[in-house]
């Protein structure tokens, strides 16, 4: 987990994790993550943009 600098959570108080998503993904492409048994697929297009599916 890296901490970028003037980042702060949704309440503005900072107290949210912060995660690179590079650092989520080290294949550069692809990362599955698991919420309630639900498999979901975080990929990082040739923009630089984040998609999430299910």
């Amino acid at each position: 987990m890296q901490h970028l600098p003037g980042s702060r959570g949704a309440d503005g108080s900072g107290s949210a994790p912060v995660y690179n998503a590079r650092d989520l993904i080290p294949n550069g492409h692809t990362a599955e993550l698991v919420l309630d048994g639900q498999v979901y697929t975080l990929r990082i297009t040739r923009a630089g943009k984040l998609i999430l599916t299910k």
